[in-house]
């Protein structure tokens, strides 16, 4: 089993899991007993409901075991998938991750990169340009900004491998050990009472004039910490970890100033990834509304703006944590009724006086 180092144990006093492939041993290769290891880690956390972290820097399978590897990979992945909204899973990739491979990442809740450093791929550069004749460099195929910003595998992209790790840590603060508990309450050290003259501001006078959502969400969340999640993806919705009263919050919010805020194929993909992961573990959601429409376009409506707009239909539907959602200021069309509408089961609606 060498090659992957797995273990368990604290942060901030709560037990986590976790296993990292090792790339100074054979190149972090995987074969049979390196899964084994890996699979290992998941069942115990799946037993005693606690968080994984996967560290991955691997070349991929060890070729020479033949289907023995392949089998291991199949075992990691299905047991990613049983884990899947029952205890969080949570992805770094620290080097290399090609082929096989990057369907574990890609089967769990989030997935971090290290800008410079991470490689993900299901086909090298190589392989393309014997294939296709295309030429890309690595980088550019699979690294970590392309990941956060156009295919939108990656949840997160850190500078090294310190921040990225203390990104994780961060992160874990906000979520619950697994979909039975409630996420840890965080010190309530902000006056849900108090008054907020800037929040007047914000919103220009002009409604087509765009504005930065984010200054909203940090003035009402406690002490403007807000975790984004996929920022730098379908930059015309935010979407977020917070916290009100000291107690973990969803947030999802148009973003006036990308797109005016429409919603599209990439936006709705996105925001119902996140409500469906909040709704798995009791992390209730809330929803604040500046919405024109879906995104007119023929590239819209031949990429399956239908389908995928359906997704945030039905999982703001299914959700059944509490649901608030402001409309800052206007909210048009199916896209209203997409924005977590009284219709599709909203808890509370509220308005504020120019919407």
């Amino acid at each position: 089993g060498e090659g992957v180092v797995t273990g368990y144990g604290q942060v901030e006093g709560r037990l986590v899991y976790a296993f990292a492939q090792d790339f100074t041993v054979i190149g972090g290769s995987l074969g049979e007993m390196q899964a084994l290891k890996i699979a290992t880690v998941l069942g115990n956390a799946l037993k005693v409901g606690a968080p994984v972290v996967g560290m991955n820097d691997s070349g991929g399978a060890r070729i020479q075991e033949g289907v023995a590897s392949l089998k291991g990979y199949g075992d990691i992945f299905y047991l990613n998938t049983v884990a899947s909204g029952v205890i969080p899973q949570i992805s770094a990739i620290m080097g290399p991750c090609a082929g096989g491979a990057v369907y574990s990442p890609a089967l769990t809740d989030f997935v971090f990169m290290v800008d410079k450093t991470s490689k993900m791929f299901i086909t090298g550069p190589d392989v393309i340009k014997s294939v296709t004749g295309e030429e890309v460099s690595a980088e550019a195929l699979g690294g970590a900004m392309t990941h956060n910003s156009t295919s939108g595998v990656a949840s997160f992209i850190a500078s090294d491998d310190q921040s990225c790790i203390a990104q994780i840590r961060r992160l874990l603060s906000f979520l619950p050990s697994n979909n039975r508990e409630i996420a840890p309450a965080g010190p309530d050290s902000d006056n849900p009472e108090r008054n907020d003259a800037d929040l007047d501001g914000i919103i220009p006078d002009n409604p087509a004039k765009p504005y930065d959502i984010r200054q909203i969400i940090g003035r009402i969340v406690d002490n403007g910490d807000y975790l984004e999640y996929m920022p730098y993806y379908a930059m015309n919705i935010t979407t977020g970890f917070a916290r009100m009263g000291g107690r973990s919050v969803g947030v999802v919010a148009n973003q006036p100033k990308i797109l005016a805020g429409c919603l599209d194929i990439n936006a709705s993909d996105k925001a119902a990834r996140f409500v469906r992961f909040c709704d798995a573990f009791n992390i209730p959601l809330l929803t604040l509304v500046d919405v024109p429409g879906f995104l007119p376009g023929t590239n819209q409506e031949y990429g399956g703006i239908i389908r995928h707009g359906a997704k945030l239909l039905f999982a703001y539907s299914e959700a059944t944590v509490p649901l608030v959602t402001l409309i800052v200021r206007k909210a048009y069309g199916g896209a209203y009724i997409a924005m977590s509408a009284r219709h599709l089961g909203g808890d509370l609606i509220l308005a504020w006086p120019r919407a």
